[in-house]
């Protein structure tokens, strides 16, 4: 039963207002059609009214539609609405023009045939057994501190399992004291955004790049500018000499697929240690590399802690663990917690702890094989496709790693016409425009080749070659 309100000082009656809540409610569907009310004498003792009183509200109630009485089984919510909800149809408050002016990037999941969806992983490779274990191990080894919030860092534990993993995996420097546990990176970036920008800071970002950290640094109040990508990542020299941050994807630039040249990792270092700058190094999917050798992480380069690495699961895993982590130089650390405690408190602490589980048994290392080698296998089938393809009319962009490779469609049609031919012939995108902000737009298509499956990407990308052609 909803909560019910009465003032015995008010002019209408009890019984009224008792009518009043009821068939609010119903009009605006917080009682569902089929719910059963409460009955009238258990209404009367929770509320210390009469049951007459109750018992009033509810005739009325039939009377006018709202609900039906129904021999032995109570009364019945209608499925009938009796006009306008206020709280639903009223809107007194404004969003600022800074938060309305921020759109939804990803338009939801998707029902087409053919998924070619940019940033999107396969759910059927998800090691369910093996998360069930290490989430019923994290609840086991939480039982006696499921009263205490923790540490806004994240377990101390946890945080030495990713420590070793990606000293290991991704060749980043870090002490367990250095990484915090975030819902995912989007997450890290706003702690860091947070703690480091003032209001007008000048933020530098990758130009074409990630819409929802351009978002995420404007709504921290900075001034964001975009920076030119080439075929060697961010043109350093090009970076405004008063940014107080610089965002980047150096393993596999978002969304070209570059990687970060080696002397610009240096230059950037050189760039951020002139100007008493930061550099937040987002490396979303750099586990799935197919040909050349990675080179070293900027954290890993960075001599003058400037530099805060990023990463997230949802790329390794699946978007829907939400977890994520920062490694941050030490010194940053105190205030970044700060602020982590003051924003959301603490890290989702039994899904951080069935990762560190994961971690530790070997689980993440054994999915991240399989996955590896089937992605690997799409990457080929998606670059053979892409390459059959009539000269001139989609050009795939160089892409050694990641889960989407870029193509350039110098002669497509407009992109809502290139939308409406894909959705009828069942094929989801996601076109390059969306990813250029300060510029003007380069026709091409991210394709992603991580939701759809092997064999599917062929036909898909013949399907996508038809929309090209008209």
């Amino acid at each position: 039963m909803m909560q019910l309100f009465l003032d015995s000082t008010r002019d209408r009656s009890m019984s009224d207002q008792l009518y009043d809540q009821l068939a609010e409610a119903i009009a605006s569907g917080r009682l569902v059609p089929g719910t059963r009310l409460m009955p009238t004498r258990a209404v009367a003792a929770d509320l210390g009214v009469s049951r007459s009183t109750v018992t009033g509200a509810y005739m009325r109630l039939v009377a006018e539609g709202y609900v039906e009485g129904r021999r032995g089984g109570g009364s019945i919510v209608l499925d009938t609405r009796a006009g306008d909800d206020p709280h639903w149809t009223s809107t007194a408050l404004r969003a600022t023009p800074l938060a309305a002016a921020i759109g939804r990037y990803e338009s939801g999941l998707s029902s087409a045939r053919y998924d070619l969806t940019a940033g999107r992983v396969d759910h059927r490779l998800f090691p369910l057994a093996e998360w069930k274990r290490s989430m019923n191990r994290a609840l086991t080894s939480l039982a006696d501190r499921l009263g205490r919030y923790g540490d806004p860092a994240g377990d101390g534990e946890v945080r030495a399992a990713l420590a070793h993993w990606v000293a290991r995996s991704r060749a980043v420097a870090a002490r367990p004291e250095q990484i915090v546990i975030t819902r995912g990176a989007a997450h890290a970036i706003d702690l860091v955004a947070r703690t480091l920008l003032s209001p007008g800071d000048v933020a530098a970002v990758e130009e074409p790049g990630y819409p929802p950290v351009i978002a995420l640094l404007r709504l921290a109040g900075a001034d964001v500018v975009g920076v030119p990508v080439d075929r060697n990542g961010i043109v350093v020299d090009a970076i405004p000499e008063n940014a107080r941050l610089v965002y980047v994807t150096p393993s596999h630039q978002y969304p070209l697929g570059a990687v970060l040249s080696r002397e610009r990792r240096h230059a950037l270092l050189r760039w951020a240690r002139r100007r008493d700058a930061g550099i937040i190094e987002d490396d979303y999917d750099s586990e799935f590399r197919y040909s050349s050798r990675p080179l070293e992480p900027l954290q890993r380069l960075d001599g003058d802690g400037r530099v805060v690495y990023v990463g997230t699961f949802s790329k390794v895993l699946s978007p829907a663990l939400r977890l994520g982590f920062a490694v941050l130089p030490i010194g940053l650390v105190p205030a970044v917690t700060a602020v982590r405690r003051a924003v959301d408190f603490v890290p989702p602490a039994a899904t951080a702890a069935a990762m560190g589980s994961f971690i530790e048994s070997g689980a993440l290392d054994r999915h991240l094989r399989r996955a590896r080698r089937e992605y690997a296998t799409r990457y080929r089938m998606l670059r053979a496709a892409l390459s059959e393809a009539p000269i001139g009319l989609l050009t795939a962009l160089p892409s050694d790693a990641g889960l989407h490779i870029t193509a350039m469609t110098p002669d497509a049609p407009s992109d809502e016409i290139l939308m409406e031919r894909a959705l009828e012939r069942g094929l989801q995108l996601s076109l390059l425009h969306r990813t250029y902000q300060f510029s003007e737009p380069q026709p091409g298509v991210v394709l992603g080749f991580g939701a759809i499956a092997g064999d599917d990407i062929p036909p898909a990308i013949h399907r996508l070659v038809e929309c090209l052609r008209g």
